[in-house]
């Protein structure tokens, strides 16, 4: 039939005639490669994330159960631990205070950085592959992640080009800062939520203006689901890093209040609905944190205090312009300025320092820059702890980190990583500039100010991440021969047991997904005087004895006090087994103490062993 004879059909019917298919909605088919076609950016953008993530973490990827982070290899064990001890919420062990370290204690989970929900998302790769894995997969997923959902807010949010928010994400994903924390510090790394806590606090901000055209009984549906959303992803966040969750609510409520001083007019018609609905969200939120925050400072093994000095957790004024010595064009003398590898949070160099100033001063126009600006500022002079260090040398210059010192919950945060929050700051910055500038006029400004960026982010490109070999766990382990000396939920006693300077004995329980428990071990707990926070427990007598003779290699005389000393000890640790391998260093003078304190050992596989 022609399209003639169509329209006289329809004419003589009643029916409109459209032109030969001209409102016609395209086919699905047609609509999904569309959608795919416009995706297709972002999922390259995404792709070159994951990429780059796992180049510098590609040393793991070799063999994961035996390459460890040269540069904090006793972290990487004990995020294994954690990541291994996750599984055990299959068998039903929702506790917050586990019994698999530290036996008979057991130590506070909230009170460690035990990433909870990362260990729960990569179970499956944990039972599959085994935790080495997973702490690869976390250490190059959290940089990729990180990244994408920072270019998802850019280019959605504040509707950057592709370009520029590739840049921004790319920087908030593998700034210095970031890098650094990578070495073994992922409860740090894991920043995927905070773009989007970040969305719904922006989002609430603008739903709550009045005079927005969709405001009315809409509006406040959509304010009372971003309320929710808000709180779930408070929630969700505590038990991914809470000390990330601290900051990313420092910053925004800095940035807050900088622009209701900023634009006051706007503040007085939004404040009181978005007030509203942040109160929904706290809510929210300690209703359903109540019980597990009550655990971390009030429950069983809590502790009272931060552990970590915030005199020696200070950045040094002379490391903002350095570059990081995990950057491809960095030094191995500016080390020096940080306390460790894993700290190198304010190593963004000078030109990208002065780039930041002269963005900063371009964009001051737009009422979000200066807000951001001084939020930046702020937390850079917090990250200078109680007092300013210039290159080493502690001066009398006052801090504002004075004020917070000692404070409750914030004296858990580390002074030198409020300087994490100039990432987000800075990626800001340049994303709005390279953005401005692929508007302006072909001249000066379109040429200048990339290439500007470039010069400012090409010497801090990160190197990949320091890796080296380390041991296998012995296959008596590995291969599940321990069930035989060990029953469900027993006590397994390595030699020797490891420690916070040592806790290479907890890759054994890593490796049998915790389903033994361990005595002594590398946790927080309340074991310093007046049951303040320490790293670690005291070793009982025998576990000192035993770490001695690992250390010397030399046979202690061994009495019948010993003996007597070595049967309390296996009582009170509730000992089913004490296992040595054959391989550890220093074994035969091991065996022979073990042998004079408990008797002949029985060898099984690659290790001897004695059962109780």
């Amino acid at each position: 039939m022609t399209s003639t004879a169509r329209a006289a059909q329809n004419a003589d019917s009643g029916r409109a005639t459209p032109a030969d298919g001209a409102d016609r909605p395209p086919p699905r088919a047609a609509r999904l490669r569309g959608a795919l076609r416009r995706s297709c950016p972002d999922l390259a953008v995404s792709l070159c994330f994951v990429l780059a993530a796992g180049w510098l973490s590609y040393g793991l990827w070799l063999d994961p159960a035996t390459r460890t982070l040269a540069l904090n290899p006793e972290d990487q064990i004990l995020i294994e631990w954690f990541m291994a001890n996750d599984t055990r919420i299959l068998l039903g062990d929702f506790s917050l205070v586990s019994d698999r370290l530290n036996a008979p204690d057991g130590f506070n989970m909230m009170a460690n950085a035990t990433m909870i929900v990362p260990g729960l998302l990569l179970m499956p790769v944990t039972l599959v592959f085994g935790a080495a894995t997973t702490f690869a997969v976390l250490i190059a997923g959290n940089l990729a992640a990180t990244s994408i959902g920072w270019y998802f807010l850019y280019t959605r949010t504040l509707r950057a080009r592709r370009v520029p928010a590739a840049v921004g994400a790319a920087f908030c994903g593998f700034a210095p800062g970031m890098v650094s924390q990578s070495n073994s510090h992922p409860h740090i790394t894991a920043q995927w939520l905070v773009p989007a806590l970040v969305w719904c606090v922006v989002r609430m901000a603008q739903l709550a203006d009045p005079t927005r055209p969709e405001g009315g009984a809409r509006a406040n549906r959509r304010l009372l689901g971003l309320a929710v959303l808000l709180a779930a992803l408070v929630c969700t966040q505590v038990f991914v890093g809470e000390e990330v969750l601290f900051l990313t609510a420092g910053a925004l409520a800095l940035t807050a209040v900088g622009y209701i001083v900023a634009r006051p007019r706007y503040a007085r018609r939004a404040l009181p609905r978005f007030g509203g609905a942040l109160l929904v969200s706290a809510v929210l939120s300690i209703a359903v944190l109540a019980y597990p925050l009550w655990v971390q400072f009030y429950g069983p093994q809590s502790i009272p205090n931060g552990i970590f000095s915030p005199d020696y957790f200070s950045a040094d004024l002379a490391s903002y312009p350095a570059i990081s010595p995990l950057s491809l064009f960095g030094s191995s003398d500016a080390a020096r300025l940080s306390t460790g590898a894993a700290e190198y949070n304010t190593f963004l160099g000078l030109p990208l320092l002065l780039l930041t100033v002269a963005l900063a001063w371009w964009l001051r126009q737009r009422p979000l820059v200066i807000p951001m600006t001084i939020t930046g500022l702020l937390c850079a002079w917090l990250s200078l702890g109680p007092r300013v260090v210039v290159n080493g040398s502690r001066t009398e210059t006052w801090a504002p980190y004075s004020l917070l010192r000692d404070k409750p919950v914030i004296e858990g945060a580390l002074p030198m990583r409020f300087a994490l929050v100039l990432i987000p700051v800075i990626a800001t910055l340049l994303v709005l500039a390279l953005d401005r500038a692929s508007t302006a006029p072909l001249g000066a400004t379109r040429i200048a100010v990339p290439a500007a960026v470039a010069a400012a982010l090409i010497p801090i490109v990160p190197a990949p991440l320091p890796t080296a070999d380390r041991e296998p766990v012995p296959t008596f382990i590995s291969a599940g021969h321990w069930r035989d000396c060990v029953p469900a939920d027993g006590v397994l006693v390595p030699v020797p047991l490891p420690t916070p300077q040592e806790p290479e004995k907890m890759r054994w329980a890593a490796a049998a997904n915790a389903e033994f428990r361990l005595p002594e071990g590398f946790f927080i707990a309340p074991y310093a005087a007046g049951g303040k926070a320490s790293m670690g427990t005291f070793k009982q007598p025998t576990s000192a004895l035993l770490s001695q003779v690992a250390t010397s290699g030399q046979v202690p005389a061994v009495t019948d006090a010993e003996r007597g000393q070595a049967s309390r000890d296996v009582a009170f640790w509730g000992a089913s087994c004490v296992v040595l391998a054959q391989a550890e260093p220093n074994a035969p003078a091991l065996r022979q103490t073990l042998e004079a304190l408990y008797g002949p050992a029985t060898s099984a596989v690659d290790v001897w062993l004695w059962r109780f």
